[in-house]
């Protein structure tokens, strides 16, 4: 196979340098033993075509705003990125590369956003990356529709870089079908059509027609038969960029590993070392020495060639820069708008909700879209739910291929794109993005929302129907171990707010830390309205809400969240009127909490008050923590049933009689004194 095919290019230089990126994932990984060669070897002509040719980007200034963005989907090719990084001089060097995977090194194993100067996002589980950029054309398409007022200033193209795996992901599939509905026509996925995976062929498992699945989903699709021809990549890549009305899909032929004589073309090729003799001959086949180190593979030439896009990017840059200070000229109030967007929002309308009236806090986060709804500061939609999660704004224009600057998205019931495509969005960085759905299926997004906390993007899940109080529905709509799930994933705020209040003082700060991702979990139930609590407890994330008088240092302490706040607080009332000292805790969001100085913590959980009891619609394994060995923990371990809500709360024991049991079996001091009422336990 190798001795049939050869780099084809007009240009010997672009030829050497081809070659010498081939050569250095094959000599990186053999000599550590492990990572991924394959793709990287075998894609390296479109890497190049594409860095040294096609892409808008400046190297001297990796987050310039007006370049092209640039997505490694198949992001354990990320030798494949790393070496373009180097060759066209973004700071990285052969050491780097030859250091990647280690410890401290600015090459890690897969592409990390805010680690590598030059990665526009943190990428590895397949598929991710390519729903992201349809995020990310979506929100540079609205950008310019709003904003540029035909200059073209803010719409560049996105680039994906995707292969077989994701293509056979279901995230990927979702995104591409709302993409080609949306006729994103900024969006260029180029498809890595090498035919293997881990396992074998694949054949064995994807044997469907891609290219036309993607023209029925309304792409474009071009064909590169070989991926040494760099002549043919070039001229694909320079033509996907022309605009057609529909996302397009460059499909290129290669074969992974190539020019390996024992490893090419096979699934042994992905990862892991090739062997010293192969590498050799990889060498030689290449026109290198059969003994060539890293510092061999690039002479002066050739790493002064690819780096004279260097020079082509400086004079975009400088060409952009007076563009947008002529349009900022030619527009003043649109340069003022946008320039709005990149400050922080006004949050002075949420003064005007009420939130002295019970109603369900799925309401609240409504009434709080639109109260911002003129600060144009958030941007989204729902998964076919928006009018039962309340997230719809009335009169509101949908985003589409007429309407680019629509208010709102319709990402359909697409619920893992939805949660891909607004880290997209943030990526961007204009608007905070949000999208919609019920909590039980969170499930579907978790994968998207694992990357956002990972990278620390800004994005809003606004999640509804928060337990098994939803009811009549059933156990497939009734959440359980959804808000302990969320909740583990470091980096993510879960906020489940206990009435109107709280819930507006919970948007006020994460609209103010723009610094990670946030679910809010709404209920579907109107909630009763709760002692007033300042903002500034609520943004510590646990506060007392409610003390007997007489509470001390040694209370009972009944903690809740959400819908079960109004719970403990009405058993600390028939318990203190009993003659218990008892403290009622509310805590919409654990990490805020955690993250409080132990002071305040202690002040809140005395630890000399070990009587305990915590109260929450769902799973009870995480509280614990909170209450100690002494202390007990009422919840939902089990999945829900259909039947009217407040039939299913019971049968869990969420309710008033179960609480004041609870709290009696753990404090004699909780127990009726002489005279007073007897309540009947859960039976």
């Amino acid at each position: 196979m190798a001795a049939r095919r050869h780099i084809i290019s007009r240009d010997p230089l672009d030829a050497r340098a081809v070659a010498a990126a081939i050569a250095i994932p094959a000599l990186v990984v053999q000599a550590k033993g492990h990572g991924h060669a394959g793709t990287a070897m075998g894609m390296a002509g479109v890497a190049h075509a594409l860095f040294g040719t096609v892409l808008r980007h400046d190297p001297s200034d990796p987050a310039w705003a007006g370049r092209d963005r640039f997505v490694l989907s198949a992001g354990h090719a990320s030798l494949l990125l790393y070496i373009q990084l180097y060759l066209t001089g973004y700071g990285l060097t052969l050491d780097d590369l030859a250091h990647t995977r280690m410890a401290g090194s600015p090459t890690p194993g897969h592409p990390e956003r805010g680690h590598t100067a030059g990665v526009d996002m943190s990428t590895g589980p397949l598929g991710q990356g390519l729903a992201s950029a349809v995020g990310l054309a979506l929100a540079t398409r609205r950008d310019e529709a709003l904003f540029g007022a035909g200059t073209g200033l803010f719409d560049p193209t996105i680039w994906v870089l995707a292969g077989d795996g994701c293509m056979q992901e279901g995230v990927a599939s979702e995104a591409a079908s709302l993409a080609g509905t949306q006729e994103l026509d900024n969006l260029v996925v180029i498809w890595d059509d090498n035919r293997i995976t881990i396992d074998g062929p694949t054949s064995e498992a994807f044997g469907e027609d891609v290219r036309a699945r993607f023209l029925a989903y309304g792409w474009h699709v071009l064909d590169v038969p070989d991926a040494l021809d760099l002549d043919a990549v070039t001229a694909a890549l320079r033509q996907a960029r022309h605009r057609t009305g529909r996302p397009t899909l460059v499909a290129v032929r290669s074969v992974i590993g190539w020019p390996s004589p024992v490893h090419a073309g096979r699934s042994s090729a992905h990862a892991g070392a090739y062997g010293a003799d192969d590498v050799a001959d990889v060498l030689e086949l290449l026109g290198f020495a059969r003994d060539a180190g890293l510092a061999d593979l690039v002479p002066d030439d050739v790493l002064a060639h690819c780096r004279a896009v260097g020079q082509r990017g400086a004079t975009a840059h400088r060409e952009w820069d007076e563009a947008v200070d002529a349009w900022r000229a030619a527009n003043p109030e649109l340069a003022t708008a946008r320039d709005r967007l990149l400050a922080p929002p006004d949050l002075a309308a949420l003064d005007a909700i009420d939130t002295d009236r019970p109603q369900a806090t799925r309401a609240t986060t409504g009434a709080v879209l639109r109260a911002l709804r003129p600060s144009h500061a958030l941007w989204g939609g729902s998964a076919d739910l928006s009018e039962s999660t309340n997230v719809a704004l009335p009169g509101a224009s949908v985003v589409s291929a007429a309407c680019p600057g629509g208010e709102q998205l319709r990402f359909g019931i697409r619920e893992h794109a939805m949660a891909a495509i607004l880290s997209g969005v943030a990526l961007h960085g204009l608007w905070r993005p949000y999208g919609s759905t019920y909590l039980a299926f969170s499930d579907y997004a978790r994968g998207a929302i694992r990357l956002a906390a990972l990278m620390g993007l800004p994005v809003l899940y606004l999640f509804t129907h928060d337990s098994v109080a939803v009811g009549e529905d059933g156990p497939t709509h009734q959440p359980v171990e959804q808000l302990a799930g969320l909740r583990s994933v470091p980096g993510l705020d879960v906020v489940r707010p206990a009435d109107a209040r709280e819930t507006v003082a919970a948007w006020r700060r994460v609209l103010a830390h723009p610094d990670r991702p946030t679910a809010f979990i709404g209920s579907r139930q109107a909630l009763p309205v709760l002692p007033q609590a300042r903002d500034e407890d609520v943004w510590r994330g646990g506060y007392v809400l409610w003390s007997s008088d007489d509470a001390g240092d040694d209370p009972l302490l009944l903690l809740a969240t959400g819908s079960e706040v109004s719970l403990a607080l009405d058993a600390a009332h028939v318990l203190a009127g009993q003659g218990c000292a008892v403290r009622v805790v509310s805590m919409p969001c654990l990490s805020w909490f955690d993250e409080q100085p132990r002071e305040y913590r202690d002040a809140v959980l005395p630890p000399s008050a070990r009587r305990r009891v915590a109260i929450e619609a769902g799973r009870t394994a995480g509280w614990y923590r909170y209450v100690g060995l002494d202390g007990a923990v009422i919840g939902v371990d089990d999945f829900g049933r259909s039947a009217p809500g407040d039939q299913v709360l019971a049968g869990f024991g969420l309710t008033l009689d179960h609480v004041l049991d609870v709290a009696r079996a753990i404090s004699p001091l909780a127990h009726p004194g002489p005279g007073s009422p007897g309540l009947s336990g859960r039976s």
